[in-house]
Formats: C-alpha cells, structure tokens, sequence
C-alpha cells in the first residue's frame, strides 16, 4: 500500500468516516471540511500515524499546513519516514 492510502485508511478510522474512506483524496481538504476532524481528532491522528510508523512528532513540527488535504499529511508522514 501507499503511504497516501494508508493514510486516508488512518483518517478513515480515526474519524469514523461513513464511507471508510474510499472518498478520500490526495487533494481532499481536512481542517474546516470535515466536521469530525477537530483538535482532538488531530492528536489522535498523529498518535495513530506515530504507532503504525514507528516515527516521534515533536509539538514544533505541527502546523496548519501539514493538515490542509489528505495529500500534505501524507507528504509530511513521507518526509518523516525518510528522515528516519
């Protein structure tokens, strides 16, 4: 699997989707588009993303940006597996 479906499957269960994610795209918007990805649903995000990759987010690293589609959260899971 892809780094970008694992994580739209990562998102799916996290946030419960309806459809289990098969809607999910490298250019569908997160913040402010789906009313169940709120704060809490960010860290339990990235807790879901540390565990299933075995990477460390640090507080520093988090940004708005990093959640603004389905396609820059994988981007930045991308660039953290290289930089392990």
């Amino acid at each position: 699997m892809s780094v970008l479906s694992d994580v739209s499957q990562i998102l799916a269960d996290v946030l419960q989707l309806p459809d289990d994610g098969k809607n999910l795209e490298d250019s569908s918007p997160l913040l402010g588009a789906i009313p169940e990805f709120d704060s809490m649903a960010v860290v339990s995000v990235l807790t879901a993303l540390e565990d299933s990759y075995g990477f460390f987010v640090d507080d520093d690293e988090i940004d708005a940006e990093i959640f603004e589609t389905v396609g820059s959260l994988a981007g930045f899971v991308e660039q953290k597996l290289n930089d392990q």
